[in-house]
């Protein structure tokens, strides 16, 4: 296979973690990264917690000094705010820093942030010029398709990352009002593609080795970003890897397999975070990890009632 590059960095192969909140943190991307992610990024970070120097803020920055390589995603619409979090996060050990304009969360879009800025072109301008002067490394930008049907103007937003100094923009083929509805339109990054030279990285609708494959064929981008694909299922990547190179597609993880793996995200986040939250946030991956699993339900029912790690372990049981 040909070697790939990101800002005139090598990377391992061309499918990227995406930045999930509540998802990605350090253990997930530790996991991903042993799976065949290449780059991956943090749960975004929200600029005025930066600013404001908001304790939880930093505990979603930590990136353990053995991690892969990890972007920072910060979110935010206010261009001095956001160039102040730029600066503050140079000196940190990110590959590189990523800027939200696709979050459709409600409460995000209402402060004006997220994929509220597609409505305004040229503050998306102001945004990515004000991180891109103060970052001190690469910058991309991700976005939707578009607000909704009616204002699908991703290549306008992508034209305008790039004359503001982005490296590289991430498309997500919905647009806001889809959410995650619907189906991810390919075609908008290929139109996207073929409007920059800077490079472009899909999103969208990447549940199997053969959809990521697929998608570079399609539409021509870069690299390809995985994000519900990879919930309950890190082996998403290894199967990637494997299409991406020719190779037959590695067998499904058995039953012992993802009961493991659950045990150890268990055990890691444990270490991260304290038993207490551990436990907690354990709850939707094990959903995730059990899905279409037999006695995934009782499992499931079982664990959102669970207090300690070692009932969680003991209640992680499912027939091969």
């Amino acid at each position: 296979m040909k070697e790939l590059y990101l800002y005139g960095k090598k990377l391992s192969g061309p499918f990227l973690l995406a930045p999930l909140a509540g998802v990605t943190d350090a253990v997930m991307r530790r996991i991903c990264f042993r799976e065949g992610a290449s780059l991956a990024y943090t749960e975004m970070v929200s600029a005025k917690g930066l600013y404001y120097g908001d304790r939880k803020t930093e505990s979603l920055l930590y990136i353990p000094e053995d991690a892969g390589p990890t972007s920072i995603q910060i979110f935010g619409s206010d261009p001095e705010i956001m160039g102040y979090a730029a600066e503050k996060l140079a000196e940190r050990n990110n590959f590189s820093l990523n800027i939200n304009m696709g979050c459709p969360v409600p409460k995000v879009v209402r402060n004006g942030d997220g994929s509220a800025l597609m409505k305004d072109p040229d503050l998306v301008y102001d945004v990515v010029r004000a991180v891109a002067d103060k970052a001190g490394k690469p910058v991309s930008v991700k976005f939707r398709k578009g607000f909704d049907d009616d204002h699908i103007n991703a290549v306008e937003i992508a034209k305008a990352c790039e004359a503001a100094g982005a490296a590289a923009v991430i498309v997500h083929g919905r647009t806001r009002e889809q959410y995650y509805s619907g189906k991810a339109d390919w075609s908008i990054i290929r139109q996207v593609k073929e409007a920059v030279d800077i490079p472009v990285i899909g999103n969208g609708d990447v549940f199997t080795g053969a959809d990521g494959v697929r998608m570079m064929k399609e539409t021509g981008c870069d690299l390809v970003m995985v994000a519900r694909g990879a919930q309950g299922n890190p082996w998403i990547f290894r199967e990637l890897m494997a299409a991406w190179r020719g190779e037959p597609e590695p067998e499904k993880p058995s039953a012992s397999e993802v009961r493991e793996m659950m045990y150890q995200h268990l055990d890691q986040l444990v270490e991260l975070k304290g038993e207490y939250a551990a436990v907690r946030e354990m709850r939707k991956h094990i959903a995730w990890y059990t899905k279409g699993r037999k006695n995934g339900a009782s499992i499931r029912k079982a664990v959102n009632q669970i207090e300690s790690a070692r009932q969680m372990k003991e209640a992680i049981r499912f027939e091969e």
